[in-house]
């Protein structure tokens, strides 16, 4: 429903629309997502808002769906058209068309991010309108505000990139029409974060403005949510390789060693006289040198022998 007091766009009306299915896949049409550079991984929505600049609305002179090249072209190259791939992304319990190679959803639900409903997809002329694939930054909006000076791959790119992209309940979308953030946010308050951070998104990857009303709008959605991050295609910087630190364990200090004192030299050793016994005298033992009166009997006296002296002394029969 319209909001922030501004009046909101007419309804989608035919220059704004796209057909619902599409029997043959459209090319690329020069169109290259690759080259997208998006707003850096974990940018906050806050911060990317500021880098946007406000201008005025350019006139919707000249507007119309095909500047932004052929509906549900295949700019990723994988074979289907946009349209399914967004179906494909966004509805659980799918069922595809035999033969397509999962590229034409048969039927589908949906968990609807602007109603907070729950709707069942069925692929058919009379059905398949109650759910349709939002382009979240309108076409005719970014037309007035910096589209027309980008080349027509751009904005064929712009047309088919799925950061661009939602699938949502059909009359919320046809109310939307080309509205911005100023005249128009989701019916489920708990989504207008998430919706106003792709838009800024989308409007930065693109290189369009915004005027004074919708940063307003934007800022005001914001205050609420301020560190929610814009969606990117960007990924996080590569660590720097951790170098793990050697830790070498601590010394103990050496305690001093106390100087040893040398040892006292020992004694000279004065060398005993030559033991000579004289040949002319004998004793058989101790008791007979007492008998002679020769006891005791020195070492180089007559009659001295080392079996006499038991001690070792040099003296025998002390």
């Amino acid at each position: 429903m319209p909001t922030q007091g501004v009046p909101a766009e007419p309804t989608t009306t035919p220059a704004d629309s796209a057909p619902l299915e599409v029997d043959v896949v459209p090319d690329a049409g020069g169109a290259d997502l690759a080259a997208n550079s998006q707003p850096a991984f974990a940018a906050t929505a806050v911060a990317v808002l500021a880098t946007i600049p406000i201008k005025g609305r350019a006139p919707k002179t000249d507007y119309s769906r095909e500047e932004f090249g052929q509906a549900w072209a295949d700019v990723d190259r994988n074979g289907c058209d946009t349209r399914n791939d967004i179906l494909k992304r966004d509805l659980n319990a799918k069922t595809f068309k035999p033969g397509t190679g999962e590229c034409l959803v048969l039927t589908g639900v949906l968990a609807d991010p602007y109603t907070a409903t729950t709707i069942d997809f069925v692929r058919g002329s009379a059905t398949s309108s109650a759910v349709q694939i939002d382009h979240v930054v309108a076409l005719n909006d970014a037309w007035q505000k910096g589209a027309q000076q980008l080349s027509v791959a751009r904005r064929t790119a712009l047309a088919n990139d799925p950061l661009n992209l939602l699938a949502a309940d059909g009359p919320a979308n046809q109310q939307k029409g080309a509205s911005d953030a100023a005249s128009w946010l989701p019916p489920n308050k708990s989504y207008r974060c998430d919706y106003v951070a792709r838009q800024i998104s989308v409007k930065a990857t693109y290189s369009l403005w915004i005027t004074q009303a919708e940063h307003d709008a934007m800022a005001k959605v914001l205050a609420s949510c301020a560190a929610i991050e814009v969606p990117t295609n960007q990924t996080a910087p590569a660590a720097e390789p951790q170098v793990k630190p050697v830790i070498v364990p601590p010394v103990a200090p050496v305690a001093p060693v106390a100087p040893v004192e040398a040892a006292p030299a020992p004694p000279a050793m004065v060398p005993a006289a030559p033991l000579v016994q004289a040949p002319d005298v004998f004793y058989k033992n101790c008791s007979a040198v007492r008998a002679a009166g020769a006891a005791p009997i020195r070492a180089g006296q007559p009659g001295y022998s080392t079996k006499l002296d038991g001690d070792g002394d040099g003296v025998a029969c002390e």
